[in-house]
């Protein structure tokens, strides 16, 4: 995937309406702006007259036929051959619509709608897909977009198209949020106010995300007047429908028909055709922005492992950056398949080209040969139980983790579970190729599909289980910026010491997610990255192991949320689960501790601080 293929690019189809005896310019350079050729659909409408034989329509659609072809021609877009002429050429675009599919149709205004006989109330009230209506000029290069936001659907819409502009033509985003003036109304007037204002609420936490948009706010009882105002210092105006029902034919609502009329700038007004919920607070309709950041995010942050396969050029760019790179394996009981990692992974990546720096082995007291196995190999090996022992002996793989920061050397860390039997060098250059890529990117995460065995069968991508049953609902729930990571509680994972020895890690089940809302929460969304690693084939855990796993995490949670609003939320009691067993032919319960513990950031051990001085990467 290249790098253009990854950009923020929402609108994957494009549907502009050519039609007889109107301009589609300024609504095919819209769509150009926000889009690539190839994803804008072109089609060809002529209305006829009722009473009028539609033979009539027969010269003008050869006409359009023509215009369509000279479109693609320039580079406008791919288009249908077929032109559509029509009594009710309005219902024939529906058709289309809901034939084609597209994310969004693009109109000229109003020349469009008055040839296809329909009112701004008949496209508006009720679209058949997200749509956007276009008052020129349109500037081919605009510098400069003028974004005005109040929340709800239709202003995330706008705020989606304006960052796909952004990114797609270099434009600078001004988004600009208007208030009314401070006044000495009544109690329920200002009630009233405030609740109109609460949808930008939750937008406010996306634009809060997005350094790349630059933020005005103003307080005015003249919202179009301001709006038409600051436009003179832009090419453009693109701004959500109104909410409220349109009431005229001709109108779409005070403030945009203002806007249309009178800025000297190009405007676009956009209407989302998705249902605005009513059963829900109004800043939780605002809070729905969040998919924006989530969705640019995914586009411009998910990477595959295939894009780094040329290694040398890896190794071009680890000189460059001046950085060296260690690779900790956390093992327990692993003598079965440690050996073939290391032997894959050093091979390649330390023997034939010198990508890895340094390559440990952390294990976690393991009572069979994986020890012994690494050692011959020829890595040195670390039994986690006996490093930095004055802090205490913890069990778990957070808690290896945590000490491999402290004996490896690396300014790039990685870690990779020794249990992978398909063992392939893209487990490890996938991970590193976004850091050595991007060196905004701290922290990379690993996803790929897992096989499910079940007695004698394979189900394709059935694994994960705990993933989709307890991990990603609870970060949906509580840290939705996160949504999109495919798979949180993945073990190949890696990133920046100077970055990871700055974050607490969880002694067990809980480290992954604990790692990844703390970068989060400490760095911010845009540092963090993930890369599909195609398949990994490892062996499943029974369902007990997995409950426990979900309870190590949901404490985990927790205890981030604790942090976040400074209030205790977990009491001892809810420490330890009850187990169900089932022994000659009747049910008990097991309790066992399962205590999710934290260790402070590594760069505050003073033993780790007193070695890190120029081994690790600061900044």
């Amino acid at each position: 995937m290249s790098s253009r293929e990854r950009g923020f690019i929402p609108f994957r189809k494009i549907l502009v309406p050519v039609i007889y005896g109107c301009d589609p310019s300024p609504a095919l350079t819209v769509a150009r702006l926000i889009t690539r050729p190839k994803d804008v659909l072109l089609v060809g409408l002529m209305g006829v007259a009722e009473g009028e034989s539609l033979s009539t329509g027969a010269v003008p659609a050869r006409e359009i036929r023509c215009k369509l072809q000279r479109l693609v021609v320039g580079g406008r877009g791919h288009y249908r051959t077929h032109v559509h002429v029509s009594h009710d050429p309005w219902k024939e675009l529906i058709l289309l619509v809901e034939e084609e599919k597209p994310d969004l149709l693009v109109l000229e205004w109003p020349c469009s709608l008055e040839a296809l006989g329909v009112t701004s109330e008949t496209v508006l009230v009720n679209p058949p897909c997200d749509i956007a209506l276009v008052r020129g000029p349109i500037s081919e290069n605009p510098e400069q977009v003028l974004v005005p936001l109040r929340g709800g659907l239709h202003a995330e819409l706008a705020l989606r198209l304006s960052l796909a502009m952004s990114y797609t033509s270099g434009t600078r985003v001004t988004s600009y949020h208007l208030r009314p003036l401070p006044s000495t109304r009544t109690l329920r007037q200002r009630l009233s106010t405030r609740r109109l204002d609460a949808p930008f609420r939750g937008l406010a936490q996306t634009l809060a995300s997005l350094p790349e948009v630059r933020q005005l706010d103003m307080r005015t009882d003249d919202p179009a007047e301001a709006i038409v105002t600051a436009s003179h210092d832009a090419q453009l105006v693109i701004m959500g429908a109104s909410t409220q029902p349109v009431r005229s034919d001709i109108s779409l609502g005070p403030v945009t028909d203002r806007v249309l009329h009178e800025s000297d700038a190009g405007v676009i007004v956009l209407k989302t055709h998705r249902s605005v919920p009513t059963e829900v607070g109004d800043e939780m309709v605002g809070k729905t922005a969040i998919s924006v950041l989530v969705d640019k995010w995914f586009a411009e942050n998910t990477y595959h492992a295939n894009e780094f396969a040329n290694l040398q050029h890896l190794v071009e760019l680890k000189k460059r950056q001046n950085v060296s790179i260690s690779l900790a394996l956390p093992a327990l009981n692993e003598e079965k398949t440690v050996g073939n990692v290391i032997r894959v992974l050093k091979t390649v990546l330390m023997d034939d080209l010198p990508l890895l720096d340094e390559i440990v082995l952390i294990d976690s007291s393991s009572s069979d040969s994986t020890r012994e196995i690494a050692a011959a190999s020829g890595v040195p090996v670390y039994i986690h139980q006996k490093v930095l022992p004055q802090y205490g002996i913890r069990e778990g793989k957070g808690e290896a983790l945590w000490k491999s920061l402290y004996v490896t050397q690396g300014d790039i860390v990685i870690w990779i579970d020794t249990d992978i039997l398909n063992i392939h060098p893209h487990f490890v250059y996938g991970l590193l190729g976004p850091m050595l890529l991007s060196p905004h990117i701290l922290f990379v995460k690993g996803f790929y599909r897992r096989p499910l065995r079940v007695g004698d069968k394979v189900q394709a991508g059935g694994g994960g289980r705990v993933t989709e049953l307890s991990a990603r609902p609870l970060l949906n729930l509580f840290y939705p910026e996160l949504s999109g990571v495919i798979q949180p509680l993945s073990g190949e994972y890696g990133g920046r010491r100077s970055a990871l020895e700055q974050i607490p890690f969880y002694s067990g089940y809980g480290v992954e997610t604990g790692l990844l809302i703390g970068m989060f929460e400490e760095f911010g969304l845009s540092t963090i990255a993930q890369v599909d690693l195609l398949e990994r084939i490892h062996r499943n855990q029974p369902l007990e192991p997995l409950s426990k796993m979900s309870f190590a995490i949901i404490q985990t949670v927790i205890h981030k949320l604790e942090s976040r609003y400074g209030q205790a939320m977990l009491e001892d009691v809810n420490k330890t689960m009850k187990l169900i067993r089932y022994d000659n032919e009747r049910f008990f319960l097991e309790i066992e501790e399962i205590a999710e513990r934290e260790r402070l950031p590594m760069i505050e051990i003073p033993e780790y601080a007193g070695r890190v001085g120029g081994r690790g990467q600061r900044g």
